[in-house]
């Protein structure tokens, strides 16, 4: 089995606004655990106890929150792209060793051992894990075209539905045989959709693929990131369930039993206080929040620290500013 494992958590995660601003992706929080907590447990799961992660946005923040766990470090001082910056991690890997690279701030349930038989059995010097997206969806993603065998023929950036000759979605997982390094040059930003894999199949090497058929969500999106809190909630993902609690008409996640009204799937954070008549519907709390009495909140996101005054829909609301989000 697989001994090793990089996690890539340098990203500065854009797109996800305010909530990156706060944090860095990998440490925001899914149904109160850091997204990169759970892929650590997901790890450990399957005996995968040596981890070496990259940083660069907020570097600091994630060395703290992990310095009471067995797992090394490198601070990139400019961004390196995925390929380099997984080159700069080289030295934690041993020559023919095989080793899995996982992104800090993706949520899958991924069983790592088929996967990685898959791999050995291919022979070939990486496997890129894929999954099944709608047709209508191909063109948020890297797209993956593959022979009869399961051999890479070629990559899609992301294409329009009408040019897409594949609908199967690069998740960013792959697994590699330490080979893999003679593809990366040093010192240069690279990327492996863009460069490293390109450059290995016109070598004639062959590119191996597995397809997941369970959970992945990439979290790069406030849409993303709602969807994957509330597929959380309804324990979609085999190898996380947090503890949800039910009212009457919908479910939520808190540590504490909490008097308000909940419709459909929410998160409620640590040491949060929620008022007097209440409604929270499909939310996501985060810690020591206060809501006052007769608020409703719907379809919100409210970061730390903050105090809900008047009732929200559709909002991120922090200690400073309300967003919408449409």
């Amino acid at each position: 089995m697989l001994k090793k494992a990089m996690i890539m958590a340098a990203g500065v995660g854009s797109r996800l606004g305010d909530l990156s601003n706060i944090m860095p992706k990998p440490l925001v929080p899914l149904a109160n655990t850091p997204a990169m907590d759970i892929l650590i447990k997901h790890l450990h799961s399957f005996g995968i106890n040596n981890i070496i992660a990259n940083t660069f946005y907020k570097a600091e923040q994630i060395q703290e929150h992990y310095k009471n766990d067995n797992i090394t470090f490198i601070k990139e001082e400019e961004l390196s792209g995925t390929a380099g910056g997984v080159k700069k991690c080289q030295f934690f890997f041993d020559k023919n060793e095989d080793f899995i690279i996982m992104s800090g701030d993706g949520l899958t349930d991924l069983d790592i051992k088929s996967a990685y038989n898959s791999h050995k059995n291919s022979k070939a010097v990486a496997t890129i894990i894929t999954k099944e997206v709608d047709h209508k969806e191909v063109s948020k993603y890297g797209i993956i075209v593959t022979d009869n065998n399961g051999f890479v023929s070629s990559f899609q950036e992301k294409p329009s539905q009408e040019d897409a000759k594949s609908n199967l979605a690069n998740t960013g997982i792959y697994i590699f045989n330490y080979e893999i390094f003679n593809y990366i040059p040093e010192n240069t930003f690279c990327d492996f959709a863009k460069n490293v894999f390109p450059s290995v199949l016109s070598s004639g090497i062959k590119i191996n693929t597995f397809p997941h058929k369970g959970y992945w969500s990439d979290i790069g999106s406030i849409e993303q990131y709602k969807q994957s809190n509330y597929d959380l909630v309804n324990q979609k993902v085999a190898s996380y369930h947090p503890n949800v609690k039910l009212s009457k008409h919908g479910l939520y996640v808190s540590e504490q039993n909490i008097n308000a009204e909940f419709i459909g799937c929410n998160v409620i954070g640590k040491n949060c206080i929620i008022g007097e008549n209440c409604i929270i519907k499909n939310s996501i709390i985060w810690d020591n929040v206060k809501i006052e009495d007769n608020t409703s909140l719907e379809n919100a996101i409210v970061l730390t620290g903050t105090t809900v005054t008047e009732s929200s829909r559709n909002e991120i609301i922090t200690k400073d500013k309300i967003i919408i989000t449409v």
